[in-house]
């Protein structure tokens, strides 16, 4: 019912998109490039995309642990993002894809830039000391016993 309402006005959207890893940089430019042109198309602006590079992924998706980060910026209709939403389901290569309303103030943030994680050395048992100790108190034990 809202819908109806809402189909003459515009809103601004984020669109972030996780690519294939094993996808070819032209196939990525493409994908974009046609998701600019549904927008223009259908009388939105494109304001801009933002390359976040190769990430890890939290958990794995369809075998794959990194994936392509891609942040599209525009103002549409909500008609339109629907049927680009529609688009990228259907897409290969994009594993997957979130649409949101735009806040004013992610433009100016950078993106977050992934944490490099040191080795961490492992850490012994919790629940006490290591075996030398035991054996060293052990025989400590038995002479005593004599």
């Amino acid at each position: 019912m809202g819908r109806k309402e809402e189909s003459g006005t515009v809103t601004e959207y984020e669109i972030l998109l996780m690519f294939d890893p094993e996808l070819p940089e032209e196939r990525q430019d493409e994908i974009i490039a046609r998701v600019r042109e549904q927008v223009e198309g259908d009388k939105g602006t494109w304001d801009g995309h933002q390359p976040w590079g190769r990430r890890r992924l939290a958990y794995e998706i369809a075998h794959k642990h990194d994936a392509h980060y891609h942040l599209l910026t525009m103002t549409a209709a909500p008609d339109t993002l629907d049927e680009v939403s529609r688009v990228l389901k259907i897409t290969d290569g994009v594993m997957r894809h979130m649409a949101v309303r735009r806040i004013e103030s992610t433009l100016k943030a950078p993106p977050p830039q992934p944490e490099r994680i040191e080795s961490v050395p492992e850490r012994g048992y919790a629940g006490g000391t290591n075996r030398r100790s035991t054996e060293s108190e052990d025989e400590s034990e038995d002479e005593g016993e004599e």
